[in-house]
């Protein structure tokens, strides 16, 4: 991989940001494989399994809170860990792994979701 995963991972988020503002998330959908997996911990969401689960969960569910991306620790070649803060400031975390410049895997926590 080739790719500089610190700058992925906070494009990935200014990209969420920007559908929480529009409400249109099918730009951040198209950023995931089409196997690509979520799972959540602290927040009543997901998993999903698939872009178009992950595009249809994110439209009923319409997330509300931007996300302020901190420290990005990489994991592996592909993977890496991201602290971020919701705009209420609830702290949280995600690991994030790409198969190429797409999205495979996602697992988000949110503490006091």
């Amino acid at each position: 991989m080739t790719m500089d995963l610190a700058t992925a991972v906070r494009e990935h988020c200014d990209l969420f940001n920007e559908c929480v503002r529009s409400g249109e998330w099918k730009p951040f959908a198209e950023t995931f494989t089409e196997d690509a997996e979520m799972v959540f911990v602290g927040v009543p969401f997901g998993p999903t399994v698939g872009r178009t689960a992950t595009l249809a969960a994110y439209t009923k569910a319409r997330p509300s809170e931007e996300l302020t991306p901190g420290a990005v620790t990489p994991l592996a070649a592909d993977t890496v860990q991201v602290e971020f803060t919701t705009a209420s400031g609830k702290p949280g975390g995600m690991t994030v792994t790409w198969r190429g410049d797409l999205v495979a895997r996602t697992e988000i926590t949110l503490q006091g979701g």
